[in-house]
């Protein structure tokens, strides 16, 4: 995508992805071509590749879009990420849903991907105490399996249609993790597997 705080490319680059967004309600993606979109949003051809080199450009321009949305909130909160994710992801719900129907969600993952360096240098300081915990380990590979692992839980919140309550899936993962610190044969872990 083109970037440009013009006012008149805004507007078009907006119709362009609401053109987009619009079609695949209709079509699967891999059929909607660049002249159905022009003709949806009703511009010229020019003003679309003035915007956005392909179809593809459109796509991921919106799913970056809204990556940043989420690093601002996760940012600002400074505080649990789970919650976040699903937040905005409900707020995301429709083209979520769209990328699910057409095998797409791992659009979001690659475009997540291309933030964690950029992550990484931002939040160097704070991932300083989590690398000595790991005694030095690279951050990079520990930050992709956190983020690969809070995508595949969105992937499957999303696939089984956004219907589980965030709560019930964050209290899930909890325990998870809770059984996982545990050391293995611990007498204090049996004991709870047994009132299960």
């Amino acid at each position: 995508m083109n970037e440009s705080n013009n006012p008149s490319a805004l507007r078009s680059q907006t119709e362009i992805t609401e053109a987009l967004i619009s079609l695949m309600h209709k079509y699967p993606y891999n059929e909607i071509s660049v002249k159905q979109i022009i003709l949806e949003a009703r511009l010229a051809r020019k003003t679309f590749y003035r915007n956005f080199a392909s179809k593809d450009d459109v796509l991921m321009s919106l799913i970056r879009r809204i990556l940043r949305e989420y690093f601002e909130t996760v940012s600002y909160e400074k505080g649990n990420m789970l919650p976040t994710v699903f937040s905005v992801a409900e707020k995301h719900r429709d083209l979520l849903m769209l990328l699910d129907k057409n095998d797409m969600l791992y659009v979001t993952l690659t475009c997540f991907n291309e933030y964690l360096p950029v992550l990484r240098s931002q939040r160097l300081s704070e991932l300083d105490h989590s690398i000595k915990a790991f005694g030095g380990a690279d951050p990079m590979y520990l930050m992709a399996l956190n983020s690969g692992a809070v995508w595949n839980v969105l992937a499957l919140w999303i696939h089984r249609g956004m219907t589980d309550h965030p709560e019930s899936v964050r209290k899930t993962l909890e325990s998870y993790l809770q059984r996982m610190m545990r050391p293995a044969g611990s007498a204090q872990t049996h004991l709870e597997e047994g009132k299960q």
